[in-house]
């Protein structure tokens, strides 16, 4: 059965956020809030989680593209090659913000995505996103969750959230409604930033 669990984003409650960092040990499947649409993760090492994800969006676990969550840049050293001064520097600017960098991945990467050249990286401006990761003490992999209706891309009430995903997930987090709107994406891998997908975050960072 899944839980539907409020935690506030200017104080989050130690022990919500125990409980969630539990059921991602134990492999669960969470929805939470970031700065910018509520989205779908679970713990990036553990496989059969990752697998279930995969199986909910019907892609590929190795081909599938889904951003790593930080709490801060100190986990990019071990998901990313050596970056340059230049990137580091827009990543400082950017982040915590709603923005996803895409950067060339590192062979330490978990094994089911070894095969992976690049990687997407997250540090979402919400504290319960971050505390989260914080506390479990790596990242969390994460997809955006869509909508079908064709006006609405993405759902922004958490109810309407766990109305839908209850069968799927382990926790929906309450933390308010989300935003519409996606990250922007932006991808750092050659030698001047490509925009992807322009979204929440503004282009002056580059």
């Amino acid at each position: 059965m899944s839980h539907f669990i409020k935690i506030y984003n200017e104080n989050p409650n130690p022990k919500e956020i125990d409980r969630v960092v539990e059921t991602l040990k134990k492999g669960g499947l969470i929805i939470y809030p970031t700065d910018t649409v509520y989205g779908l993760g679970c713990d990036i090492t553990n496989t059969k989680a990752l697998e279930k994800i995969a199986r909910i969006k019907g892609v590929k676990l190795e081909k599938a593209n889904f951003s790593f969550i930080c709490n801060d840049l100190s986990h990019l050293s071990d998901y990313v090659k050596q970056i340059d001064t230049p990137t580091y520097k827009i990543l400082k600017r950017a982040l915590p913000g709603p923005y996803t960098f895409v950067l060339p991945g590192s062979n330490s990467l978990p094994k089911v995505f070894k095969k992976k050249k690049t990687v997407g990286i997250r540090v979402p401006d919400n504290t319960i996103a971050r505390t989260i990761v914080a506390t479990l003490g790596n990242p969390i992999v994460s997809t955006s969750i869509h909508d079908e209706d064709d006006v609405l891309e993405y759902t922004t009430d958490p109810e309407l959230i766990f109305e839908k995903w209850q069968n799927l997930v382990d926790i929906v987090i309450d933390g308010g409604y989300g935003d519409n709107q996606a990250s922007t994406v932006i991808d750092l891998t050659s030698d001047e930033p490509v925009v992807i997908r322009e979204g929440k975050g503004s282009l002056d960072i580059l």
